[in-house]
């Protein structure tokens, strides 16, 4: 298989996933990575589209056979940015993880493949995002290997799907001083404390938050 695969940030946290994965499959298929469809050259097989901003226009798409996403949600349920974020935040303690063909409108492609992420209520953000990225290489290793034995189902539609989750932003992962840790601790959880930290204001001062376990004998 050619594969090609659009991350459009290298500082996001599922990068080094994808720079592992490729390290496994370099000696089974022609892989490469960029950061823009600007950059693509080539047709191929299979582009995947990973954690990427841009939207894939069909000139682009057929250049490919199989153009490919990989969103966190139950499709059509979850349609938007950051789907297993406001699942978590909102006490889900399953994910699911949809591979879908990329169309003009967005999340709105045929499905081919589902994964379950079962949640304890414990795992913090990284943690999070291991089950999270671990299930989409599965998922990307899956294409590659059956994606032509293998046939899509539409999405099916009960009424209309008109939500869609917004892109989530700083002034997102501030905590509420009139809260208690308990009703906050899921957003705490799946706040990035590197790129997106939990913070609070007081007095006009903002302070971040940290969250880490401790496992004392």
């Amino acid at each position: 298989m050619k594969v090609t695969i659009i991350c459009s940030d290298s500082v996001h946290p599922v990068y080094p996933y994808l720079e592992q994965w490729i390290k496994r499959n370099i000696k089974s298929h022609d892989i490469s990575i960029y950061y823009s469809i600007n950059n693509i050259e080539n047709g191929g097989d299979i582009l995947f589209l990973i954690s990427c901003s841009e939207i894939v226009r069909k000139p682009v798409r057929e250049m490919f056979r199989y153009t490919l996403v990989l969103h966190a949600s139950d499709l059509p349920e979850g349609r938007g940015w950051s789907p297993h974020v406001w699942d978590i935040i909102n006490g889900k303690d399953t994910l699911i993880l949809s591979l879908l063909n990329a169309e003009d409108s967005v999340d709105t492609g045929d499905i081919w493949q589902k994964r379950y992420i079962s949640l304890d209520g414990s795992e913090l953000y990284e943690e999070i995002n291991h089950k999270v990225f671990e299930a989409e290489l599965e998922l990307m290793s899956w294409a590659c290997g059956n994606i032509d034995y293998s046939k899509a189902k539409k999405q099916e539609i009960q009424g209309s799907v008109t939500d869609y989750h917004r892109k989530r932003t700083l002034e997102d992962s501030q905590l509420s001083l009139d809260k208690s840790i308990e009703e906050q601790f899921n957003l705490l959880r799946v706040c990035d404390p590197k790129r997106f930290p939990a913070y609070i204001v007081r007095n006009g001062q903002k302070y971040n938050i940290k969250l880490e376990k401790v496992n004392d004998e």
